[in-house]
């Protein structure tokens, strides 16, 4: 098929428009960071927004963080070399929302909990609490390090700059960013960031379909014939990641995991004022979340198709394909789409699990272990300065991350390592009564030691089992092997201990 003649290389050089664009979004960007994230008095506001953020911002910022850079550049490089088997994960994804708003939220807004880890203090003493804070900081910094990676290396295309260049910048601005305004300007930031994401994923569709050959129809009958419409697969196999059963068992557990185990998702649930507004909040993003993966699994797909009619244009190495939208926004898009595609990057760049890490860090490490009795004001100073110290960790771990393949699925991994071991601890104190100390400690180490260790078995094809299983797993060896260690609780026959 001869290419079509509507396509030009512009070379990858910014126009006028497209620095408008992007100064534009990120004057908007920092006007309602300025403007919520004034008059920070207390930990209280500077972790939670003093509960007072609206259900409907907390929503769309939940969604903005959940997707982040990996699904901006991740999920249309997936589309493109595989089908859309991602979608399946959607479905174990709301299942879990669901169980979260009923089992999880409502356990933290009883204890009153700033950092979800003071509920493991509250149900079975510090040293669960200090272990449970722990593994969230080795599991946030390293998926949030990959989603750094993923966002910098896609700046890094669209600018022409080195990935070093990319991450020293963003790492600053979000350091400053979030250090001046806190929980509130992450949490308002990211609803105008979720909006922009869906308008920069609908624009490119819009522009791919104008320039695809046949339009529509025929690029849902060449995709078609490749197989990249592909959304289910109903196989049985333990070796498969793209079963669906695989998938929304593993969405099911990852989704616990990051919706009610994981500070960096769960602190935008906590800031509104109550139970019933935090449970709406969550199941709305059913809902909200939905439609994003929909569009960038559909900008990869029309990307294959406009590939295929362009081959001479199309990515020839593994690090072009897995940053195929940036390639083509670099090379292929007009003015001002380009500004777009680059203003949803660089936005998605700004990194919101500093305020995440900092919460934990001075409510469950520093204020507890360190300085007990110290004023609001030294604890505020502590947070400022834990986002900078947080800020230069995560760029570090976003550089070690270049020879990663695909960024999607090793997020995914991270938390099969990881995961399951907070989740078992929780679920442990909120189905049973059961009493214990060290024994969890041992629990959650044995887990992620044991998930390690299968994940680099399945690596080397040694193991016949597919690392979606991992943390179901883990989750399951954490809460036998925490329960047996422990002592029965109140009202709670005993048992093997």
């Amino acid at each position: 098929m001869p290419e079509t003649p509507a396509v030009q290389n512009i070379s990858g050089v910014l126009g006028w428009l497209d620095f408008a664009v992007l100064g534009g979004a990120l004057f908007v960007l920092f006007l309602i960071a300025y403007i919520t994230g004034r008059k920070e008095k207390d930990t209280n506001d500077f972790f939670l927004g003093g509960r007072r953020i609206p259900w409907i911002v907390a929503c769309l910022s939940f969604v903005a963080t959940e997707v982040s850079a990996v699904t901006v550049v991740g999920v249309p490089a997936t589309a493109y070399g595989e089908n859309w088997n991602y979608i399946q994960f959607s479905v174990g994804s709301a299942a879990a929302r669901v169980f979260v708003a009923f089992i999880f939220i409502p356990i933290f807004y009883k204890y009153s909990c700033t950092s979800i880890y003071e509920f493991l203090k509250h149900r079975f003493g510090s040293e669960t609490q200090y272990s449970g804070s722990a593994f969230f900081f080795v599991m946030r910094l390293l998926a949030s390090g990959v989603r750094l990676y993923a966002a910098c290396g896609a700046i890094s295309i669209l600018l022409g700059w080195t990935l070093a260049q990319s991450l020293i910048l963003f790492t600053a601005v979000s350091i400053v960013f979030i250090a001046f305004g806190g929980i509130k300007a992450v949490v308002w930031t990211g609803a105008y960031e979720a909006l922009f994401f869906y308008a920069a994923g609908l624009a490119v569709i819009g522009y791919l379909l104008f320039h695809i050959h046949g339009g529509l129809a025929e690029a849902w009958h060449t995709a078609a014939s490749a197989g990249k419409v592909n959304a289910f697969n109903m196989t049985l196999s333990l070796s498969n990641t793209t079963t669906f059963w695989g998938a929304v068992l593993n969405a099911f557990f990852v989704g616990l995991v990051v919706f009610g185990t994981d500070q960096e998702l769960v602190q935008r649930l906590l800031t509104v004022k109550t139970r019933k507004a935090s449970q709406k909040t969550i199941l709305a993003t059913i809902a909200a979340a939905l439609p994003m993966p929909l569009i960038y699994l559909s900008v990869g797909t029309l990307l294959f198709v406009f590939y295929q009619q362009n081959p001479s244009h199309a990515p020839v190495t593994p690090e072009q394909t897995k940053n195929v939208l940036s390639q083509f926004a670099r090379d292929t898009l007009p003015m001002g789409l380009k500004g777009l595609v680059l203003a949803a990057v660089i936005l998605a760049s700004i990194d919101s699990p500093l305020s995440s890490l900092t919460t934990s860090f001075v409510t469950d490490i520093y204020r507890p272990l360190i300085k007990k009795a110290a004023s609001e004001r030294h604890y505020l100073w502590v947070s400022r300065f834990g986002i900078v110290g947080f800020g230069g960790i995560l760029a570090a771990v976003a550089w070690k991350c270049q020879s990663v393949p695909n960024v999607l699925w090793f997020a995914f991994q991270v938390f099969g390592v990881t995961g399951g071991s907070l989740l078992g601890i929780f679920l442990l104190g909120i189905l049973t009564k059961r009493k214990a100390g060290y024994g969890n400690i041992t629990a959650m180490t044995f887990s992620a030691a044991l998930c390690g260790v299968l994940l680099y078995a399945i690596q080397l094809h040694i193991l016949p089992l597919d690392w979606t299983w991992l943390i179901a797993l883990g989750t399951a060896s954490t809460f036998v092997i925490g329960y047996w260690l422990g002592s029965p609780g109140e009202n709670e026959p005993a048992g093997p201990a």
